[in-house]
């Protein structure tokens, strides 16, 4: 039996999405039911959540990669938060705090990854380097989403793998760790400050970006004066309103195309023309809109 690893205790906090249309708050599954171990390094769970379920803020000691089957998750942490459609997936380092929503009814996959220095290995050092110590959207492969639905999902309460079924894991769990190493990174997650004004602020623009067009407009509730809150951005978040503005209206428009919607009605619920919105895309990530909305349609056949 493995020995279980102490898990990091849970600082308390408020509730990340406080201003969300919360149905459920649940906790965690038991994680030491899950606890990947040197003789299965990479474990998953799979639950079916309805939207707006909110698994409550939590850690563990190991790796953790999230990804949803037809629905559309929020990942928070203290500083940041992350919209993950369905054809990528986040990843959170060991030991750090965050909260799941969903954003719609989904299966939300969850592989556990043991790290190196917990008796991972060599086959685990590539989490050793420092781009997997901070948390990241990677685009998922139509192979990658294949092989993780593969994996078993049962606790360490179901009947124990047969040596066959666990070798068979051990080659999933592999190829999922060779995909993983090669997948685009997309840099979306929108960073969240510690002042208190300017994050009331940030979470009002999270739950609707287009309420407001100015920052003059969105200042009103502050009682801070229009040079305190840009000074804030740029201290705290190192970039100006309009800048992270646009952060949210790409994460909303992820959002958005995970409902098959077209891009010239995301634009239009964004504020935007069809033609100034794939601006701001390639601006900010560098790809066509339909490619970062993952719309991208195959090559014609050649003839």
């Amino acid at each position: 039996m493995p020995k279980p690893i102490a898990l990091p205790a849970v600082a308390a906090g408020v509730n990340p999405h406080r201003n969300a249309r919360t149905l459920a708050q649940i906790p965690i599954l038991d994680p030491l039911l899950y606890q990947p171990h040197a003789q299965r390094p990479v474990r998953s769970k799979m639950r079916e959540l309805d939207k707006d379920t909110l698994i409550m803020p939590h850690t563990h000691a190991w790796a953790q990669l999230a990804l949803s089957t037809g629905g559309v998750i929020r990942l928070s942490l203290a500083n940041a938060t992350y919209i993950v459609p369905p054809h990528r997936a986040v990843w959170v380092p060991p030991g750090v705090q965050h909260a799941v929503t969903m954003v719609e009814t989904a299966r939300l996959y969850t592989l556990y990854f043991l790290p190196d220095t917990h008796g991972g290995g060599a086959q685990a050092r590539w989490m050793n380097d420092p781009i997997w110590q901070e948390c990241r959207v990677m685009e998922a492969s139509a192979l990658l989403r294949a092989l993780v639905v593969e994996m078993d999902i049962g606790s360490d309460k179901s009947l124990p793998l047969t040596p066959a079924q666990q070798e068979r894991e051990l080659h999933l769990s592999a190829l999922v760790c060779d995909e993983l190493r090669r997948a685009p990174v997309i840099h979306l997650g929108i960073r969240l400050p510690k002042d208190k004004r300017l994050k009331n602020l940030c979470e009002a623009v999270l739950k609707d970006p287009t309420r407001h067009e100015t920052l003059e407009q969105w200042i009103l509730d502050t009682g801070a004066s229009l040079r305190t809150v840009a000074r804030l951005f740029r201290s705290e978040l190192g970039c100006t309103f309009t800048q992270w503005r646009q952060q949210v209206v790409l994460a909303h428009a992820v959002a958005l195309a995970a409902q098959q919607l077209p891009i010239a009605h995301i634009a239009a619920e964004l504020g935007y023309t069809p033609s100034a919105f794939s601006a701001l895309v390639r601006r900010t990530v560098g790809m066509t809109a339909a490619t970062f909305l993952g719309q991208q349609q195959p090559a014609p056949p050649a003839v």
